[in-house]
Protein backbone atom coordinates (compact mmCIF):
# COMPACT_ATOMS: atom_id res chain seq x y z
CA UNK A 1 0.00 0.00 0.00
CA UNK A 2 1.08 3.89 -0.29
CA UNK A 3 1.35 5.09 2.95
CA UNK A 4 3.40 8.72 4.58
CA UNK A 5 6.09 7.48 6.67
CA UNK A 6 8.21 9.45 8.67
CA UNK A 7 12.13 7.71 9.04
CA UNK A 8 13.35 10.01 11.90
CA UNK A 9 11.91 13.05 13.22
CA UNK A 10 12.57 16.69 11.98
CA UNK A 11 10.53 18.99 10.04
CA UNK A 12 7.39 18.47 7.37
CA UNK A 13 10.30 17.21 4.96
CA UNK A 14 10.29 14.08 6.73
CA UNK A 15 7.37 12.95 5.71
CA UNK A 16 7.64 10.51 2.55
CA UNK A 17 5.08 9.11 0.30
CA UNK A 18 5.94 5.56 -0.34
CA UNK A 19 5.33 1.85 -0.35
CA UNK A 20 4.35 0.16 2.80
CA UNK A 21 3.16 -3.38 4.34
CA UNK A 22 -0.19 -3.56 4.61
CA UNK A 23 -1.50 -4.51 7.84
CA UNK A 24 -3.06 -7.59 8.83
CA UNK A 25 -5.73 -7.32 11.62
CA UNK A 26 -5.36 -8.93 14.75
CA UNK A 27 -8.32 -11.18 16.26
CA UNK A 28 -9.61 -7.91 17.87
CA UNK A 29 -8.98 -5.59 15.03
CA UNK A 30 -10.84 -4.63 12.01
CA UNK A 31 -8.83 -3.29 8.72
CA UNK A 32 -10.04 -0.04 7.31
CA UNK A 33 -9.56 1.04 4.04
CA UNK A 34 -9.26 4.94 4.48
CA UNK A 35 -11.10 7.10 2.34
CA UNK A 36 -9.84 10.31 4.43
CA UNK A 37 -7.43 11.23 7.21
CA UNK A 38 -8.13 14.04 9.70
CA UNK A 39 -4.68 16.21 10.04
CA UNK A 40 -4.11 17.40 14.17
CA UNK A 41 -1.22 19.48 15.97
CA UNK A 42 -0.45 15.88 17.47
CA UNK A 43 0.38 14.74 14.31
CA UNK A 44 3.10 17.53 13.69
CA UNK A 45 4.33 17.37 17.03
CA UNK A 46 5.03 13.49 17.04
CA UNK A 47 7.05 14.28 13.72
CA UNK A 48 9.09 16.65 14.98
CA UNK A 49 9.71 14.87 17.87
CA UNK A 50 7.94 17.36 20.49
CA UNK A 51 6.14 14.01 21.95
CA UNK A 52 8.95 12.05 22.95
CA UNK A 53 8.39 10.39 26.34
CA UNK A 54 4.83 10.58 25.60
CA UNK A 55 4.49 7.76 23.19
CA UNK A 56 6.39 4.66 22.57
CA UNK A 57 7.46 5.74 18.59
CA UNK A 58 9.11 3.30 16.09
CA UNK A 59 10.21 4.46 12.70
CA UNK A 60 8.96 4.21 10.02
CA UNK A 61 6.17 5.44 11.90
CA UNK A 62 2.74 6.11 10.24
CA UNK A 63 1.49 8.89 11.38
CA UNK A 64 -2.24 10.23 11.23
CA UNK A 65 -4.88 9.47 13.69
CA UNK A 66 -8.04 10.53 12.16
CA UNK A 67 -9.77 8.36 9.77
CA UNK A 68 -13.20 7.66 7.97
CA UNK A 69 -13.23 4.76 5.38
CA UNK A 70 -15.20 1.29 4.87
CA UNK A 71 -14.01 -1.64 7.13
CA UNK A 72 -11.65 -4.01 4.86
CA UNK A 73 -11.13 -7.28 6.54
CA UNK A 74 -12.70 -8.66 10.18
CA UNK A 75 -10.56 -10.33 13.02
CA UNK A 76 -11.74 -13.64 13.98
CA UNK A 77 -13.26 -12.17 17.24
CA UNK A 78 -14.96 -9.74 15.48
CA UNK A 79 -19.51 -9.64 15.02
CA UNK A 80 -20.45 -6.11 15.06
CA UNK A 81 -18.57 -5.29 12.05
CA UNK A 82 -18.65 -6.53 8.25
CA UNK A 83 -16.54 -6.27 5.19
CA UNK A 84 -18.00 -2.47 3.65
CA UNK A 85 -19.08 -1.11 6.78
CA UNK A 86 -18.89 2.62 6.29
CA UNK A 87 -16.85 3.74 9.99
CA UNK A 88 -14.94 6.60 11.51
CA UNK A 89 -12.43 6.13 14.38
CA UNK A 90 -9.69 8.03 16.71
CA UNK A 91 -6.88 4.78 16.64
CA UNK A 92 -4.77 4.27 19.21
CA UNK A 93 -1.84 7.21 18.71
CA UNK A 94 0.63 4.54 19.77
CA UNK A 95 0.68 2.20 16.43
CA UNK A 96 0.87 3.36 13.02
CA UNK A 97 -1.48 5.79 12.03
CA UNK A 98 -3.64 7.10 8.75
CA UNK A 99 -1.64 8.61 6.32
CA UNK A 100 -1.81 5.49 4.28
CA UNK A 101 -4.31 3.49 2.28
CA UNK A 102 -5.07 0.97 5.18
CA UNK A 103 -4.80 1.15 9.41
CA UNK A 104 -5.87 -1.68 11.54
CA UNK A 105 -7.90 -0.15 14.61
CA UNK A 106 -8.51 -1.95 17.74
CA UNK A 107 -12.70 -2.91 17.21
CA UNK A 108 -14.01 -1.44 20.31
CA UNK A 109 -12.26 2.46 18.87
CA UNK A 110 -14.56 2.23 15.76
CA UNK A 111 -18.03 3.52 15.32
CA UNK A 112 -20.21 3.60 12.35
CA UNK A 113 -19.61 7.32 10.53
CA UNK A 114 -22.24 9.61 10.49
CA UNK A 115 -24.51 9.17 7.33
CA UNK A 116 -25.34 12.70 6.21
CA UNK A 117 -22.00 13.68 5.48
CA UNK A 118 -18.81 12.32 3.08
CA UNK A 119 -15.98 10.65 4.44
CA UNK A 120 -13.69 13.82 3.99
CA UNK A 121 -15.79 15.67 6.29
CA UNK A 122 -16.28 12.36 8.68
CA UNK A 123 -12.67 12.41 8.83
CA UNK A 124 -12.16 15.41 10.64
CA UNK A 125 -14.52 14.80 13.52
CA UNK A 126 -13.54 12.03 15.83
CA UNK A 127 -10.02 13.56 17.51
CA UNK A 128 -11.17 17.05 17.86
CA UNK A 129 -15.05 16.10 18.68
CA UNK A 130 -14.15 13.65 21.27
CA UNK A 131 -11.51 16.35 22.63
CA UNK A 132 -14.25 18.82 22.97
CA UNK A 133 -17.26 16.37 24.50
CA UNK A 134 -14.84 15.34 26.80
CA UNK A 135 -13.42 18.57 27.89
CA UNK A 136 -16.71 19.94 28.02
CA UNK A 137 -18.83 17.34 29.14
CA UNK A 138 -16.92 14.65 31.05
CA UNK A 139 -14.26 16.91 32.48
CA UNK A 140 -15.90 20.19 32.38
CA UNK A 141 -19.45 19.04 33.80
CA UNK A 142 -21.28 21.94 31.67
CA UNK A 143 -24.62 22.38 32.33
CA UNK A 144 -27.51 23.90 30.38
CA UNK A 145 -27.65 27.40 31.68
CA UNK A 146 -23.87 27.68 32.77
CA UNK A 147 -21.40 29.95 31.33
CA UNK A 148 -18.06 28.61 29.31
CA UNK A 149 -15.05 30.72 28.00
CA UNK A 150 -13.84 28.46 25.15
CA UNK A 151 -10.09 29.73 24.11
CA UNK A 152 -8.91 29.15 20.46
CA UNK A 153 -12.84 28.76 19.43
CA UNK A 154 -12.19 28.91 15.59
CA UNK A 155 -9.51 25.88 15.51
CA UNK A 156 -10.05 22.13 15.37
CA UNK A 157 -11.79 21.56 18.89
CA UNK A 158 -13.16 24.89 19.41
CA UNK A 159 -15.46 24.69 16.75
CA UNK A 160 -16.46 21.50 17.87
CA UNK A 161 -16.94 23.37 21.18
CA UNK A 162 -19.25 25.76 20.14
CA UNK A 163 -21.19 23.82 19.10
CA UNK A 164 -21.66 21.12 21.53
CA UNK A 165 -22.05 23.71 24.54
CA UNK A 166 -24.61 25.68 22.53
CA UNK A 167 -26.71 22.44 21.62
CA UNK A 168 -26.16 21.96 25.45
CA UNK A 169 -27.82 25.19 26.33
CA UNK A 170 -25.11 27.15 27.81
CA UNK A 171 -24.16 30.16 27.25
CA UNK A 172 -20.63 29.93 25.13
CA UNK A 173 -17.75 32.42 24.61
CA UNK A 174 -15.33 32.21 22.45
CA UNK A 175 -11.80 33.86 21.86
CA UNK A 176 -10.24 34.55 18.37
CA UNK A 177 -8.90 36.09 15.78
CA UNK A 178 -11.07 39.36 14.58
CA UNK A 179 -11.58 37.33 11.19
CA UNK A 180 -13.26 34.81 12.93
CA UNK A 181 -15.57 36.77 14.75
CA UNK A 182 -18.65 36.13 12.34
CA UNK A 183 -18.08 33.01 11.95
CA UNK A 184 -18.07 31.93 15.64
CA UNK A 185 -21.27 33.77 15.67
CA UNK A 186 -22.73 31.75 12.64
CA UNK A 187 -21.75 28.67 14.98
CA UNK A 188 -23.79 29.81 17.55
CA UNK A 189 -21.30 31.71 20.17
CA UNK A 190 -23.17 34.32 21.98
CA UNK A 191 -20.54 36.70 22.92
CA UNK A 192 -16.62 36.46 20.72
CA UNK A 193 -13.32 38.09 22.04
CA UNK A 194 -10.56 39.72 19.71
CA UNK A 195 -7.78 38.16 21.90
CA UNK A 196 -4.99 40.02 19.79
CA UNK A 197 -7.07 43.76 20.64
CA UNK A 198 -9.11 42.73 23.77
CA UNK A 199 -8.10 41.10 27.41
CA UNK A 200 -10.59 38.54 27.73
CA UNK A 201 -10.16 38.99 31.69
CA UNK A 202 -11.62 42.61 31.06
CA UNK A 203 -14.76 41.44 29.74
CA UNK A 204 -15.82 38.33 31.01
CA UNK A 205 -16.43 36.85 34.78
CA UNK A 206 -18.14 34.63 36.59
CA UNK A 207 -17.72 31.52 34.10
CA UNK A 208 -18.40 28.18 35.14
CA UNK A 209 -16.11 26.59 32.95
CA UNK A 210 -13.17 27.25 30.33
CA UNK A 211 -12.03 25.29 28.38
CA UNK A 212 -8.44 25.90 27.20
CA UNK A 213 -6.54 25.02 24.30
CA UNK A 214 -3.49 27.51 25.02
CA UNK A 215 -1.89 27.00 27.81
CA UNK A 216 0.89 29.58 29.73
CA UNK A 217 -0.24 32.97 30.03
CA UNK A 218 -3.87 32.68 28.82
CA UNK A 219 -4.47 29.73 31.20
CA UNK A 220 -3.40 31.43 34.34
CA UNK A 221 -5.29 34.96 33.39
CA UNK A 222 -8.53 32.19 32.86
CA UNK A 223 -8.05 31.59 36.78
CA UNK A 224 -9.37 35.67 37.40
CA UNK A 225 -12.70 35.00 35.36
CA UNK A 226 -13.80 31.70 37.01
CA UNK A 227 -16.17 31.78 39.34
CA UNK A 228 -15.39 29.81 42.91
CA UNK A 229 -16.38 25.78 42.56
CA UNK A 230 -15.52 26.47 38.65
CA UNK A 231 -13.43 24.56 36.71
CA UNK A 232 -10.94 25.27 33.96
CA UNK A 233 -10.14 21.95 31.63
CA UNK A 234 -6.89 21.84 29.88
CA UNK A 235 -5.85 19.85 26.52
CA UNK A 236 -2.35 21.31 26.93
CA UNK A 237 -1.07 20.58 30.67
CA UNK A 238 -2.49 21.85 33.93
CA UNK A 239 -0.36 24.88 35.76
CA UNK A 240 -0.96 27.37 38.38
CA UNK A 241 -2.51 24.26 40.66
CA UNK A 242 -1.68 26.57 44.11
CA UNK A 243 -3.40 29.69 42.86
CA UNK A 244 -6.40 27.72 41.73
CA UNK A 245 -7.14 26.15 45.00
CA UNK A 246 -6.99 29.11 47.00
CA UNK A 247 -9.31 30.56 44.37
CA UNK A 248 -11.74 27.35 44.79
CA UNK A 249 -10.98 26.67 41.29
CA UNK A 250 -10.85 22.93 39.98
CA UNK A 251 -7.62 22.82 36.87
CA UNK A 252 -7.63 19.50 35.22
CA UNK A 253 -5.80 18.18 32.16
CA UNK A 254 -6.59 15.32 29.71
CA UNK A 255 -6.08 13.58 26.72
CA UNK A 256 -9.15 12.17 24.79
CA UNK A 257 -10.02 8.68 24.80
CA UNK A 258 -11.14 7.25 22.12
CA UNK A 259 -14.92 5.53 23.00
CA UNK A 260 -17.87 4.14 20.54
CA UNK A 261 -20.92 5.39 22.20
CA UNK A 262 -19.15 9.21 22.23
CA UNK A 263 -18.63 8.52 18.61
CA UNK A 264 -22.21 7.56 18.19
CA UNK A 265 -23.30 10.47 20.11
CA UNK A 266 -21.79 12.68 17.88
CA UNK A 267 -22.42 11.25 14.67
CA UNK A 268 -26.17 11.41 15.86
CA UNK A 269 -25.70 15.39 16.37
CA UNK A 270 -24.45 15.87 13.12
CA UNK A 271 -27.06 13.84 11.05
CA UNK A 272 -29.63 15.68 12.83
CA UNK A 273 -27.84 18.72 11.52
CA UNK A 274 -27.25 20.10 15.27
CA UNK A 275 -23.50 19.86 14.60
CA UNK A 276 -21.04 20.06 11.85
CA UNK A 277 -17.86 19.59 10.87
CA UNK A 278 -15.29 22.84 9.94
CA UNK A 279 -13.41 21.38 7.03
CA UNK A 280 -11.37 24.37 5.27
CA UNK A 281 -8.41 22.35 3.53
CA UNK A 282 -9.05 18.89 1.97
CA UNK A 283 -5.39 17.90 -0.08
CA UNK A 284 -4.37 14.46 -1.55
CA UNK A 285 -2.20 11.92 0.41
CA UNK A 286 1.27 13.25 -1.20
CA UNK A 287 0.71 16.69 0.06
CA UNK A 288 1.28 15.26 3.93
CA UNK A 289 4.22 17.88 4.16
CA UNK A 290 1.95 21.14 3.15
CA UNK A 291 -0.97 20.15 5.16
CA UNK A 292 0.96 19.36 8.28
CA UNK A 293 2.94 23.08 7.75
CA UNK A 294 -0.68 24.96 7.36
CA UNK A 295 -1.56 22.55 10.73
CA UNK A 296 1.30 23.76 12.50
CA UNK A 297 1.40 27.40 11.79
CA UNK A 298 -1.66 27.60 14.28
CA UNK A 299 -4.12 29.68 12.77
CA UNK A 300 -6.28 27.41 10.95
CA UNK A 301 -10.14 27.91 11.13
CA UNK A 302 -11.23 24.46 11.56
CA UNK A 303 -9.84 21.21 10.36
CA UNK A 304 -7.38 19.70 7.57
CA UNK A 305 -7.93 16.21 5.69
CA UNK A 306 -5.71 14.37 3.75
CA UNK A 307 -8.03 12.57 0.81
CA UNK A 308 -6.73 9.22 0.22
CA UNK A 309 -9.68 8.04 -2.00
Amino acid sequence: MKAIQIHQFGGPEVLKYEDAPRPVPAADEVLIKVYASGVNPVDWKIRAGHAKGKFPIHFPLIPGWDVSGDIEEVGSDILNFKKGDEVYSRPDPTRNGTYAEYVVVKADQVNGKPKSISHDKAAAVPLAGLTAWQGLFDYGQLERGQKVLIHAASGGVGTFAVQFAKWKGAYVIGTSSEENIDFLFDLGADEVIDYKNEKFEDKVKDVDLVFDMIGGDTQKRSLDVIKKGGRLITIVGPENQEIAKSKGIIVEGFMARSLPEELQQIADLIDSGKVKPIVTLILPLKEAAEAQRNIESGHTRGKIVLKVI
